[in-house]
């Protein structure tokens, strides 16, 4: 299987780079990982809600350009479904089960993803109420991703 992950914003802090590379190197043994990141638009302080429209459809059209037809795309969103670690993993697996083969995981800039964006979505995933930064964000579904591969495997990770 392959997981694509779609994220507007680069990863600054190095211990995010660290804990990414990390989870990146474990993932290698269970599916083809790549990570598409896309520029984010800088966002003035204060901005009126019609600029932050117009910056979240900018980035939302980068996103959209990035996802290949034969993507299942699954955004992360707040008002998504939410599920426990298992259900994760039993929801991966199931899409490998039905034929889907591409997964791209979709994490938006600071204003989240646009509304063009969500539309696109086949589902949207909520690892929380709670905001996140998207750097952050990206090292928990890597995690959450990873955690995924080996209860489907039925390998051992930590509780």
């Amino acid at each position: 299987m392959r997981i694509r992950i779609i994220c507007v914003g680069k990863i600054k802090e190095n211990f995010f780079t660290k804990a990414v590379e990390e989870y990146s190197k474990r993932l290698s043994r269970y599916c083809k990982l790549e990570i598409v990141e896309l520029p984010d638009e800088k966002t003035p302080d204060n901005a009126s809600e019609l600029v932050n429209e117009q910056i979240k459809n900018k980035e939302g059209l980068r996103i959209l350009q990035s996802i290949q037809d034969n993507d299942y795309v699954c955004a992360l969103a707040i008002e998504g479904k939410m599920f426990d670690s298992v259900e994760l993993s039993q929801h991966i697996e199931k899409l490998g089960i039905e034929g889907i083969s591409s997964i791209a995981f979709l994490i938006g800039g600071s204003l989240g993803l646009s509304a063009d964006v969500l539309n696109r979505a086949d589902y949207k995933l909520s690892f929380s109420k709670l905001t996140f930064p998207h750097q952050l964000m990206r090292v928990i579904l890597l995690e959450q991703i990873y955690r995924a591969f080996r209860i489907m495997k039925n390998e051992p990770y930590h509780k």
